[in-house]
């Protein structure tokens, strides 16, 4: 070993964190918002297209299901290709793919060719956000890279509010031009989903310009490219100065398969194996116990009755299962197939709280470690849950109600944690295969939190808050993280190189 080479962690340090780490972050952030608009830019259309396509309910159910159904379909394909074929060239193809055949669902003529179309885009999506947060990771210093990591899923959160937010004027719009070779009326609602492409067509071009991972590349292609890369990165962040990256050679500082292995099993297995299928337990349960989503559905309509329960000033001894409980009446003068404003504004606030609970979170994870924050968050948001029915005040049971969806910032720390704990080659495949159970989850929440609501509130509370609690104590069997941020420096040699099995997270 020559004691000159450092590690490409701490090859990646020395390049720095500037301008290049800056629009690293900025279009991972765009990138997440064109993979929300792609993959769930359908629950706005759902509604807004009933008349038009006539759908059913039941119809407009298998619409809805189709994400979610990607999801499970192409995320470990994409993760396996990335992590096998490169993260920036699987990305451009995610991205131009769900464009493409969202572009094509615009002139659907039904229904089903609209679900197809919605679930060959969403296949493509499947992709974009393991990957691309795999991208950010490898491409930004340690010392920097938890606090990138969150406000991208911070912006992501807020992308959530951002599609209600675009929607807004959008599907108000009346017009409808019939376009008669194809027998359709272009309208609102595919002008809709037209506009939900232009982000990804932007993060398309942008990315187009950014550098490959070095990590990746260094696994791969060696240690010449590798150079050549990071010296770029060098450049861009130090634009102002001339200064040249000065790095007589890389080492590997992790454990990596052969080369020659690059089937889907021999990226699946060795999650199954020494040292790591520990680690993959643990992200596998932490992943399962993310069901705070399937509440979401549920918040325009309680929202709605809370509004009118706080201007009446009636009944304000109530819990949020007894406003669930009661009957909502249905305006007569309402527009058929149109969203509700108050519904996309709550939407929008939502968005914006756990935004910005994620912000806050960002700026204290250095300090605090990935694993303690995640622990005090879930504990905060789990017991919240669980309290929510024990309050018998509208407002105390509602913000109550509201802390615990704050929960689903989780999700960040969860993926800032995974990306630390499994190597180069196996880590996009380990965040998606990881993140399955929660998608498989979230298909039977919705499901069983829709029966429970209807007949027994308050267990579905307990049932998921006790569940999401329990992630706390799967996380206080992962390492302490801040050992490995004061171990990793830019003057790290082959000399204080760890052992594969103490260097992974």
């Amino acid at each position: 070993m020559d004691s000159d080479k450092i590690s490409i962690e701490a090859a990646i340090t020395r390049a720095g964190f500037g301008l290049y780490g800056c629009l690293m972050t900025a279009l991972t952030a765009l990138i997440l918002i064109a993979f929300a608009c792609i993959a769930y830019g359908v629950m706005f259309i759902v509604p807004t297209s009933a008349c038009e396509l006539q759908t059913t309910t039941a119809q407009q159910g298998l619409l809805a299901s189709a994400p979610i159904i990607s999801l499970l379909l192409g995320g470990v394909v994409w993760s396996y290709l990335a992590d096998t074929r490169g993260r920036r060239a699987m990305l451009l193809i995610c991205l131009a793919g769900g464009t493409l055949f969202n572009l094509i669902g615009t002139i659907s003529v039904n229904w089903i060719m609209l679900m197809v179309f919605q679930l060959i885009a969403g296949i493509f999506a499947a992709g974009i956000y393991s990957v691309s947060m795999t991208l950010l990771s490898e491409s930004v210093p340690m010392t920097h890279r938890n606090s990138a990591i969150l406000i991208v899923a911070s912006v992501m959160f807020l992308g959530q509010g951002i599609k209600g937010l675009i929607a807004l004027p959008i599907i108000s719009l009346t017009f409808s031009y019939y376009l008669p070779s194809l027998g359709i009326y272009w309208n609102s609602w595919r002008t809709l989903m037209l506009v939900f492409c232009i982000p990804a067509i932007v993060s398309g071009i942008a990315l187009f310009f950014m550098q490959e991972s070095p990590k990746f590349v260094f696994n791969k292609r060696g240690e010449t490219e590798t150079l050549e890369i990071l010296k770029r990165i060098h450049r861009i962040n130090n634009w102002r100065s001339k200064e040249e990256l000065l790095i007589k050679g890389i080492i590997q500082d992790e454990l990596i398969l052969p080369k020659t292995q690059s089937s889907v099993r021999d990226q699946l297995f060795p999650l199954f194996k020494a040292p790591l299928l520990k680690s993959t337990i643990i992200m596998l349960f932490m992943n399962l116990t993310q069901q705070l989503t399937a509440f979401v559905v549920w918040m325009p309509t309680i929202a709605d009755q809370f509004v009118r329960i706080v201007q009446t000033g009636d009944s304000t001894d109530l819990t949020v299962c007894d406003i669930i409980d009661m009957p909502v009446e249905t305006d007569p003068d309402a527009t058929p197939c149109a969203l509700d404003q108050t519904s996309l504004l709550i939407l929008l606030g939502l968005g914006a709280s756990q935004s910005t609970f994620n912000l806050i979170i960002s700026f204290l994870v250095n300090f605090t470690g990935r694993r303690n924050i995640s622990i005090a968050v879930i504990s905060l948001c789990g017991v919240s849950g669980i309290l929510v029915n024990l309050v018998p005040n509208v407002i105390g049971s509602g913000l109550l109600f509201c802390v615990m969806l704050l929960g689903v910032v989780v999700v960040g720390l969860i993926t800032a944690m995974c990306l630390a704990l499994f190597p180069t080659n196996l880590r996009a495949m380990a965040i998606s295969f990881t993140m399955i159970t929660q998608y498989l989850g979230i298909v039977a929440s919705v499901q069983l939190l829709n029966w429970l609501l209807t007949f027994n509130c308050a267990a579905g509370f307990y049932i998921f808050g006790s569940l999401f609690t329990s992630a706390a104590v799967a996380a206080f069997f992962l390492p302490d993280d801040r050992k490995a941020q004061t171990t990793e420096t830019p003057q790290e040699s082959v000399e204080d190189t760890e052992t594969p099995a103490k260097k992974m997270y």
